[in-house]
Parts: structure tokens; sequence; C-alpha cells
């Protein structure tokens, strides 16, 4: 990483832009040892600083992140990023895709979907549940993947698969589908906050399986893609769904984007509402249905903000604070410590720019 340069607008934070936490990269990296293939190397190569797996609370912009995943997959000839005991040959995103596209519905797409992927992948069956109330996508272990159940190969896995059947289930149906909630059969890892943009905000920890929640009648929803579109879509695949129907893709960014542009004014959900020419109501539940709120979106760009200010910036502790709206430092230092495990200083002398 670049030395930290003085800053030029102490009035303008940056805007924002979206990336995804360095725990996400190392459970990707994760499983490549085993091949004796050198994960900082390849971080090396798609423009990363390899300091980033020893960094909790460092992020990577969301296309370097989708250039990794290609390159590991190219490298390693392995599209389950060699987490398993059987590699899944490139060519089997591809495949998976083709399987689903000719569907009707999405339940048949998702039915079509676990049945190939049980084939390729054994060691990690989907089957898909639905009763009146509710949809679930479940992920079972029937032996374990690994010895720890926090290992970040075993929780890399589990986040990969969801990711990847969610992100498929959203691309067939053209239109995102928001979990209702998700259960994870870990511990609460440390970038777990990135869960309120990839899955939802309620998600919760150490489950017997995983279990994805979501609207029942979504599953009813017809399969609005064609083979030409799946061309299309295989051009930048498999990275490429990493990319697709994150929480921040539709009314969260909107609403993210107007409180990054009145950093720091406060903004009321009603102000917000005025800016988009809807009714608060509105824009709550759709919030809502994205697994978010006004509160959480401030929260994490605040986050953000703080990491990019501390980063590439000489302010002092104080004046990023103020900069980010906290009256009082010790709010901004509590607040930050809960974001990423450690002091606003501490981050600083992990990345060499010295804290002050």
């Amino acid at each position: 990483m670049q030395k930290a340069r003085p800053s030029t607008d102490r009035a303008a934070p940056p805007r924002h832009r979206a990336t995804v936490a360095a725990g996400f990269v190392k459970g990707m990296l994760s499983g490549l040892a085993a091949r004796a293939m050198d994960g900082p190397q390849l971080l090396t190569e798609v423009g990363l600083d390899p300091r980033i797996l020893e960094n909790t609370a460092a992020r990577v912009p969301i296309d370097d992140y989708v250039a990794l995943y290609n390159a590991v997959v190219q490298r390693s000839g392995d599209e389950g990023f060699c987490l398993f005991s059987q590699p899944l040959r490139p060519g089997c995103f591809e495949f998976l895709c083709r399987s689903m596209i000719t569907s009707r519905t999405l339940l048949e797409a998702l039915n079509r979907g676990t049945r190939f992927m049980g084939l390729v992948l054994p060691q990690l069956p989907v089957r898909i549940e639905r009763d009146a109330s509710a949809a679930r996508i479940c992920i079972e272990e029937p032996q374990a993947l690994q010895a720890a159940r926090e290992d970040p190969r075993r929780i890399f896995a589990f986040e990969w698969l969801l990711r990847l059947m969610h992100g498929l289930a959203c691309w067939m149906a053209g239109r995102d589908l928001a979990l209702y909630s998700v259960e994870f059969p870990y511990a609460r890892p440390a970038h777990a906050a990135d869960y309120d943009l990839i899955y939802t905000a309620r998600s919760q920890f150490d489950g017997k399986c995983l279990v994805a929640s979501m609207a029942a009648n979504l599953l009813d929803l017809p399969v609005r893609r064609d083979d030409e579109a799946l061309a299309q879509f295989l051009n930048g695949a498999p990275g490429k769904i990493a990319a697709l129907y994150r929480r921040d893709r539709q009314m969260v960014r909107r609403v993210r984007d107007i409180v990054a542009n009145s950093f720091p004014e406060p903004l009321t959900l009603e102000q917000v509402a005025r800016r988009l020419n809807l009714s608060t109501r509105s824009v709550h539940r759709r919030l809502h249905e994205e697994g978010s709120s006004l509160r959480a979106i401030k929260d994490a760009l605040r986050r953000d903000l703080a990491l990019a200010r501390l980063e590439k910036t000489t302010a002092t502790i104080a004046e990023v604070a103020a900069e980010l709206g906290y009256a009082d430092p010790s709010a901004f230092f509590r607040a930050f410590v809960e974001w990423t495990g450690m002091a606003p200083s501490d981050y600083r002398k992990r990345l060499g720019t010295g804290a002050r």
C-alpha cells in the first residue's frame, strides 16, 4: 500500500466505492497452499497488496476481487478454489447455468441447479425447501470439511456456495431476491459486517447447517434469461457472480449515495425520501426488504470512509472523527473498535502510515 499523503480537502470525504472485506480474500486463497500455490503472488499479479491478508480491517475494490476470483480459478484449474477433495473443473459454472436456463420457474431452475451441484460437489449438498410462509436454500455438511469449524476454508466454502446459488437465482429471475435471514454453521467471523451487503443484515451464526430464507412466492417467478443472455453473462464468469445483486445494488445503493454526498450532514429518513421522490414509508419498506436501514447504511459508510481517511491521509484521529460527524472522538474510537477489532492508531500502524 502507498504511504498516506496529506489531505487536500478535509471538508469532502472521498466518494464511496463498492469494496469487499479482506476476510473474503483470505478465504478465497485459503485452499491454495494444499496445491503448493502462492496466494500472495496472485494478489500481486492482480494489483493487490499481499499485506491485506494480515489486516482484518483491509478492503479491496469489488472489481479487483472479481479479477482475483477468475485468476484463482484459471491458475488452479478449480472453480472450487481447492477447498474440496475433488476439484470443480473449469466449465462447471457454465454447465450449472445451462442446466438451469431452460427452466420455466425459479423453483424448477433451483432444483436443477441443486441436482447438478450434487453431482460435482457431494461434500456440500444443497436442497430447496418450501412451505406456506417461506422458501429456504439449505446447505448441509454430511462430513466435516475441516477439523476446525472456524477454519477459513470451511467458512469460505459456505459463503461461496450460498453466494453462487442465490446470485444465480437472482440473475435467472432478473431481479434481486431479498433474503429474510441466513443462519450460518460457524461462529460470527471478523468480516461479518459485510454480510449485510452480500446476504442480509439478519444473519445468525453457530447453526447446525446453512439455512437462507426468503419469500415463498419468489420460487414462482419465471426464468427471464435465454441463451443469448447467458452467452453475455458467461463473459467474465465465474467471477462476475461475486459482483451481482449485492444489497448495495438497489435501494441501499441509492440511499447510500445520497448519504455520502451529504456527509457529514445527519440526514433523516424523511429527507432521504424527498430526494428520491418517494414516500418515507416506501423507502423504509424497500430498505427493510433488502435487509438494511438508514442507520445501518450510515454506520457502514462511516466505517468505509474512516478506513479510507486513515489509510490515504495524514488527518489526525480527532479530525477524521469530526469529518464523519462524531462530536466526541471517544465515540469514534468505540465505533472503530467495534468495526475492526482494533484502535484507529493500531490500524494506521499496521498500514505503516503512522498513528496520530
